[in-house]
């Protein structure tokens, strides 16, 4: 009986050590860190020796997309790291001091982490609105790889960049050149999220890249508060009004899928959507009849688009003559957001209670929250 207890307490002790721990290739070691809303990051950190960071494959159920293996540049590679690279994880050493990114939206982030002297490079640098950014450009401080589909592997390589931020997409069949360049690749795939709060989050993945994690947990932590206390008042209203988005694009209507960060940031502003039902989690790619038929007795019509100068109503029948068979057309209520002179795409990727508030406040008209930041209406 006596070995009988003690048996169960050695099993007992065992279970609880091993509570907590993250299993990797048999072993228990290394503590994960608590995600509140990614869906696709999983951080481990092995003490103060390395970190582990894998990207769930966002197209593949089940798969990995890529793994990391995060080390202070001024420390050895530990063994334990040194087998998971051998395994397939890509080493990086952080912080990172010559990055090259191919975003704007990750211009903008690092910008606001105070890294933005961190960022060497930058790809399609004519669609950056970032002041900082700009000005350093033209001061040959930061280096114009070229368009982001095919940059310039030779500048990339003679600046000698420690790290590429490069978003990744569905049968890429990988990055050409870049692969094998020996630079760490960060495929930045936070837009494939499924929640604005889970894209949000990967601020602390980045805060670890740039060495900054302390102040990346703290904004992170700001915006879920705000986006949070803006939920709860938009709940609070009386159902607002509908909204519809973007325009025709060509023969096909982009509309967000009811589960897309789109389609949740309409739902949490308390406001209609007639796709709101449905289950994607991506865009919609819809015929423009299609959207006519569903959508047109919507009260408000809010698109983006870029362009010198603001739209007229007439330009838009020019455009397509069926915008005129929506309810929001012909009752003038419709808000336009030029990317062009807004910083729309550098900001709300990482700032989703920013455009909560905005559209609570455009279904919710009498609801004051300080005014529109990046949609005017239409004159």
């Amino acid at each position: 009986m006596n070995k009988f207890f003690l048996l169960a307490a050695l099993v007992f002790t065992l279970v609880i050590a091993g509570c907590g721990k993250h299993e990797n290739g048999g072993r228990t070691d290394g503590d994960t860190l608590a995600l509140k809303y990614s869906k696709l990051l999983t951080i481990v950190d092995h003490d103060d020796d390395f970190s582990e960071v894998s990207i769930s494959d966002p197209w593949h159920k089940d798969k990995t997309l890529q793994r990391y293996v995060l080390v202070d540049r001024d420390k050895t590679v530990p063994e334990d790291a040194k087998s998971m690279i051998a395994g397939g994880a890509v080493l990086v050493r952080t912080p990172l001091k010559r990055a090259v990114v191919f975003t704007s939206a990750h211009c903008q982030l690092l910008e606001e982490l105070g890294c933005g002297n961190d960022i060497a490079g930058v790809a399609d640098a004519e669609y950056i609105n970032v002041a900082d950014i700009r000005k350093r450009l033209a001061a040959k401080k930061i280096t114009d790889v070229g368009n982001g589909m095919q940059p310039s592997v030779e500048k990339i390589v003679d600046m000698n960049s420690d790290g590429l931020l490069i978003s990744p997409f569905e049968n890429s069949g990988g990055f050409g050149k870049l692969d094998k360049t020996g630079i760490p690749i960060i495929q930045t795939a936070d837009y494939m999220e499924t929640s604005p709060l889970g894209r949000a989050e990967w601020i602390r993945f980045y805060g670890m890249l740039f060495g900054c994690s302390e102040k990346a947990d703290s904004l992170f932590r700001s915006v879920d508060i705000q986006y949070t206390k803006l939920k709860k008042t938009a709940g609070s209203l009386p159902k607002g009004l509908s909204i519809l988005t973007e325009r025709k694009t060509g023969s096909v209507w982009y509309t967000p899928g009811g589960n897309s960060t789109m389609g949740i940031l309409l739902r949490d502003a308390n406001a209609g959507y007639a796709f709101a039902d449905d289950k994607h989690s991506g865009s919609l790619q819809l015929a423009p009849e299609t959207v006519i038929d569903k959508a047109g007795e919507t009260d408000v019509w809010a698109f983006k688009y870029i362009g010198e100068k603001p739209l007229t109503r007439e330009e838009l029948l020019q455009e397509y003559a069926g915008y005129s068979a929506l309810k929001a057309f012909w009752k003038g209520n419709i808000y336009e957001c030029n990317t062009l002179t807004t910083p729309y795409f550098e900001t709300v990727s990482f700032h989703p209670e920013l455009l909560l508030r905005e559209f609570i406040q455009i279904a919710h008209p009498n609801c004051k929250l300080g005014g529109l930041r990046f949609y005017s209406k239409l004159r």
